[in-house]
C-alpha cells in the first residue's frame, strides 16, 4: 500500500515538473519572439508565406464551417423562439452569437486543428532531422526565423478568418431564416441592426487575435522541442491540437468574463 501511495506521488511529481518546465519553456519562447519580432532584419517573405499557409490555405474550412454554423443556428433558435412568439429575434440571435462567441471559437478550433497541427509538424521533422540544430551552426536564430513569422502570421489572420466566418454565418442564417423559414426580410435585418452593435464585433475580434497567439505559439513550441523521431514527431502534432483547443476554450471563458 505505501509502495503504489509512494509510486502515485512520484508519478505526481514528475508530471508537475514537466508542467512546470513546459510552461516556463513556453513563456521563455513567447519572450524570446516578442523581442526578435521587432529587431531587424525583418524576413518579410517568410511572415507572407505563413499568412498565406495560415489564412488563404484555411478560407474553405472557415468558410464551409461558418455558414452552416450560421443556418444551423438560425434553424434551432427559430424552433426555440417561435413558442415565445419572437421569431423576429432569430437574426440577432445568429449575428451576436456568431459576433461574440462562435466565429472566434470555431475560427481558433478549426485552424488549430488544420494550422497548428501541420506546423507543429513541420518543425518537429526539422528538430528531428537536425535542420534546427544546422541553423545554430549557421549562426542563424531558429526562433527568430522559424517561430516569430508563424506567431505573426497567427496574429495577424485571425482576426481576418474571424470576420469572414462572422459574415458567412450571417449570411448562412439570413439564407435559412427567411428563404425557409420565411421571416420577413426587412424585419431579420432591421432587426439585426438595432441588437447588434459594433463593440459585439470587436469583442470577437479581440478574442481572435488571443486565439492566433494561442494557436501559433503552442504548435511551434510543440514542434520545435520534438523528441523521438517520427513517433515524437506524431505526438508533437497531436499535442499541439489537443493543447491549443483546450487552452482556446478556457481563454474563451475567462475573456469572456473580462470583455463581457
Amino acid at each position: 500500500m505505501i509502495g503504489m501511495f509512494k509510486g502515485y506521488l512520484e508519478k505526481l511529481g514528475e508530471s508537475a515538473g514537466k508542467f512546470v518546465t513546459s510552461t516556463g519553456l513556453m513563456a521563455t519562447m513567447l519572450a524570446q519572439a516578442a523581442v526578435y519580432a521587432f529587431t531587424p532584419p525583418v524576413k518579410l517573405r517568410n511572415i507572407f508565406k505563413q499568412m498565406e499557409f495560415v489564412g488563404v490555405q484555411s478560407l474553405f474550412v472557415v468558410v464551409l464551417t461558418g455558414t452552416f454554423t450560421g443556418m444551423v443556428m438560425a434553424l434551432q433558435s427559430f424552433n426555440a423562439l417561435k413558442r415565445f412568439g419572437a421569431e423576429s429575434l432569430v437574426g440577432p440571435t445568429v449575428a451576436l452569437s456568431m459576433a461574440r462567441e462562435l466565429g472566434p471559437v470555431l475560427t481558433g478550433l478549426m485552424v488549430t486543428g488544420r494550422a497548428g497541427s501541420a506546423m507543429a509538424t513541420e518543425l518537429g521533422t526539422m528538430r528531428v532531422t537536425e535542420q534546427i540544430d544546422a541553423l545554430f551552426t549557421m549562426a542563424v536564430n531558429p526562433v527568430k526565423y522559424l517561430v516569430v513569422p508563424r506567431i505573426i502570421a497567427g496574429v495577424l489572420m485571425f482576426p481576418l478568418l474571424t470576420v469572414i466566418t462572422d459574415f458567412v454565418g450571417v449570411v448562412g442564417g439570413y439564407m435559412v431564416g427567411v428563404r425557409l423559414l420565411g421571416i420577413n426580410p426587412g424585419v431579420y435585418i432591421g432587426r439585426t441592426i438595432d441588437f447588434v452593435q459594433v463593440s459585439d464585433i470587436f469583442i470577437g475580434l479581440e478574442k481572435s487575435i488571443v486565439f492566433g497567439l494561442i494557436m501559433s505559439l503552442v504548435a511551434c513550441f510543440n514542434g520545435f522541442y520534438t523528441t523521438g523521431g517520427a513517433e515524437g514527431v506524431g505526438r508533437s502534432a497531436t499535442s499541439s491540437v489537443v493543447m491549443g483547443s483546450v487552452l482556446i476554450l478556457v481563454s474563451d471563458y475567462l475573456l469572456s468574463s473580462f470583455l463581457s
